[in-house]
């Protein structure tokens, strides 16, 4: 996974990304209750917390939630989603260097950002920040590509304009070795729906939100709108498009020495 420009790419998004990106089941909140021993009282450090998404969550359910996120623009952006949370702290930082006190964590959680992590630093770092016992849950909502025709189409659409969609693509890093390498045994998966649904200037969001995509100052750009909104066209019903995800949940103890 290219790491040169993880920290910047989205700066110029964050607009598009609060608005338009899916939020997270509250299921997953009942799964780690069940199997993890999770808790209102739980301290939960969200690295990589871009603008608040997984945070908000968490501290819906009422945790106190550390927000770890490098990038200045989207932690601006989630300071200023999640303001009127008393128990929501935001800090600079990395996953490799988050800037935690030693032991301190009960959960380290990660919504769509392991993929730019250096698993090795973070390992690290996730051993040093976590109290004894503490779990490490990883989160991504995958987009189905093949459910429905749009899906289909849109899949096309992404190899057709992306830049560097087939290089940054998350699901690159979800396999059994590199997570069995990363908690130092095979984690636990569970697998909720999740949807979204957009008229025609929800779809143009989504699709800037995404930072493989051309950007509305690209010259790309006009080519593709007018591709998206001719594939809405084909696609719509009532006016809408389905969005469909897997919301995948990677949970487990990190066991062993840092790598």
């Amino acid at each position: 996974m290219p790491k040169s420009n993880a920290t910047t790419r989205f700066s110029d998004r964050v607009a598009d990304y609060v608005k338009y990106r899916p939020g997270y089941p509250v299921e997953i909140l009942d799964l780690l209750a069940d199997r993890c021993g999770f808790t209102a009282d739980s301290i939960v450090a969200d690295i990589g917390s871009g603008t608040g998404i997984l945070t908000k969550l968490f501290l819906d359910n009422g945790n106190p939630v550390i927000g770890v996120e490098p990038n200045a623009d989207m932690r601006a952006a989630a300071e200023d989603f999640l303001d009127d949370y008393a128990r929501f702290t935001s800090l600079g930082g990395t996953a490799e260097a988050t800037r935690l006190p030693a032991h301190s964590m009960d959960f380290i959680v990660a919504g769509q950002a392991f993929h730019w992590f250096d698993r090795e630093k973070a390992r690290e770092e996730f051993l040093r920040i976590g109290k004894e016992g503490a779990w490490v849950v990883l989160v991504w909502n995958d987009r189905r590509t093949d459910a429905t025709p749009f899906l289909q189409d849109y899949e096309r659409f992404l190899a057709e304009f992306g830049t560097d969609y087939a290089e940054i693509n998350h699901k690159n890093v979800q396999d059994a070795a590199a997570f069995a390498a990363f908690y130092g045994t095979a984690p636990a998966e569970a697998t909720f729906d999740n949807v979204q649904r957009f008229d025609i200037a929800g779809l143009m969001g989504r699709i800037a939100s995404s930072s493989y995509m051309p950007g509305r100052s690209d010259a790309r750009y006009p080519a593709m709108e007018k591709a998206a909104r001719a594939m809405f066209d084909r696609h719509q019903v009532q006016g809408r498009v389905a969005f469909e995800y897997d919301t995948r949940v990677y949970f487990g103890e990190m066991s062993g020495p840092s790598t």
